[in-house]
């Protein structure tokens, strides 16, 4: 067997994923059709939450600086983070090819592998494994894997290869996007709307401006040669009044509101993730995020399968929670759409929206749905308000040295925080030493509320509270801590 995991794609999920399985032990192995990476970069940041992954994993700290902001928007309308406590803020400016970077120096960190100018061919799954047929530098191979994941985009091979669906709504719009020296425009950080549709422009880097044009009619077609910067350029003058014509231009693209998504995330031994899963309209850099969300989520079960302890089931937990959380980011990302390039007619609708987001629980709740902090997993008993959700971002002292929650996870392990200093819990998931640290801590602030984060936590190794007592362990009156050690980590050893 070449590998237990093959992962096909080196893109931010593909990458991530990669990681996951690498700092659990697991061998696994990434196929990239590029020879080299592209260096273009669609995403210009990542939101709140694919920022706690990243911390939690210890290389936030590997991108260098970079502008934080707490703010976001909805369809162009202006939103704040800072509505949740203990959340990391989003991050501007760091392109992807930046991301990728500092993700695949992890990589080589962990010893993981990725074999690039490898292209998928074919795929044949069985009962014992799955067969990759690829063409190489050295001439086609086949390799052995005991599972696959698709990271390879939205016109994902593995994704067509294994007979997924992918069902949704058509593109209706072609959309320019160009990276550009020497033009200056007036910024339009979230878009500005325009009676011809709306544009988009910000700095980039030194001397570099990134445009993006949005034109009403403007139906995507089949192209027989790649978009010009001429075209890029006709548009935004259309748009704006601004000439950009003799600015010389980086990276030209063209992208659609099309909305897609696989109808199953699993078929067997094969996987989706990220843009091979579910494709939107760039908003808010959605489409990346959840894609490393999708990779935090699949990668620590992934692992524990191949490791032999993962609980009966578990696999197929990966597309009961993040299914959803696809199906919820095509919804939204629709409806941005709609705000967004409605023109003139959805004029009235910004304008009413605007007025409903003054009130804190309407904010909050867009806030939530497009960093994806208010996603919360089915977790069983219980209704304390972290069950299921992510673990916020707090200080805690741990053997009087300060440290924080994020800290606590970059092991990849699972987590059972006392808070209580109550000795029964170790005790009780003595049973589970090899897969969960038991941590006693106290909050470093002593003015911090502690009822809002129980007295003691199971956390996932992506970062999702699994099981809380208040009270210890002996009083809580789902019981202790075994039923969702077992649930979520398998059987204790003997």
């Amino acid at each position: 067997m070449e590998s237990p995991v093959i992962i096909v794609g080196a893109g931010p999920t593909g990458v991530m994923l990669a990681g996951e399985l690498g700092l659990a032990g697991a061998d696994v192995l990434v196929l990239e059709k590029l020879a080299e990476p592209s260096g273009e970069s669609r995403g210009l940041g990542f939101g709140p939450r694919t920022m706690e992954v990243f911390a939690q994993r210890g290389i936030l700290e590997d991108f260098g600086e970079f502008a934080r902001s707490s703010a976001g928007h909805f369809g162009g309308i202006p939103l704040d983070f800072a509505v949740f406590d203990g959340a990391h803020f989003s991050v501007n400016g760091v392109p992807q090819s930046r991301t990728e970077a500092v993700l695949g120096r992890w990589l080589d960190r962990l010893g993981v592998e990725v074999r690039r100018g490898v292209e998928v061919t074919g795929i044949d799954a069985d009962a014992d494994g799955v067969d990759v047929h690829v063409t190489a530098p050295g001439g086609p191979a086949t390799l052995r894997a005991s599972y696959v994941v698709g990271c390879d985009g939205g016109r994902s091979t593995v994704r067509a290869l294994a007979g997924f669906r992918f069902e949704g709504s058509a593109p209706t719009l072609e959309m320019y996007l160009a990276d550009v020296e020497g033009v200056e425009v007036k910024p339009r950080l979230i878009g500005e709307h325009t009676s011809g549709g709306m544009a988009m422009a910000g700095p980039i880097g030194a001397g570099v401006t990134r445009v993006i044009s949005c034109e009403l009619g403007n139906e995507p077609g089949e192209r027989t040669a790649p978009l010009a910067y001429a075209e890029v350029a006709a548009a935004w003058k259309r748009l704006t009044g601004e000439d950009i014509a003799d600015g010389r231009p980086l990276w030209v693209s063209s992208f659609t509101d099309a909305a897609r998504q696989a109808t199953e995330y699993r078929r067997g031994r094969v996987f989706l993730a990220g843009d091979a899963a579910h494709i939107c309209l760039p908003a808010g850099g959605q489409g990346m995020n959840t894609g490393v969300q999708d990779a935090a989520n699949l990668g620590w079960k992934l692992a524990a399968q191949v490791a032999g302890w993962a609980p009966e089931g578990l696999l197929d937990t990966y597309h009961a929670e993040r299914h959803p959380v696809g199906a919820r980011l095509l919804r939204n990302t629709r409806a941005q759409g709609m705000l967004t390039l409605g023109g003139e007619a959805a004029r009235p609708l910004r304008d009413v929206l605007a007025e409903l987001m003054v009130y804190d629980e309407v904010a909050r709740h867009l806030a939530g749905m497009v960093s994806g902090l208010d996603i919360r997993y089915e977790m069983g008993p219980g209704d304390h308000p972290l069950l299921g959700r992510r673990m916020p971002h707090i200080d805690v002292v741990v053997a009087g040295t300060k440290t924080t929650t994020g800290e606590l996870l970059r092991s990849g392990r699972g987590l059972l925080l006392d808070l209580s200093g109550n000795p029964e819990l170790r005790t009780a998931a003595s049973g589970w030493g090899d897969r969960v640290d038991v941590v006693t801590a106290a909050l470093a602030d002593p003015e911090t509320d502690s009822s809002a984060y129980a007295d003691a936590l199971l956390i996932r190794p992506d970062g999702h509270v699994a099981w809380t007592a208040s009270g210890g362990a002996g009083e809580n009156p789902d019981g202790g801590p075994g039923e969702a050690l077992t649930r979520w980590f398998g059987r204790p050893r003997t």
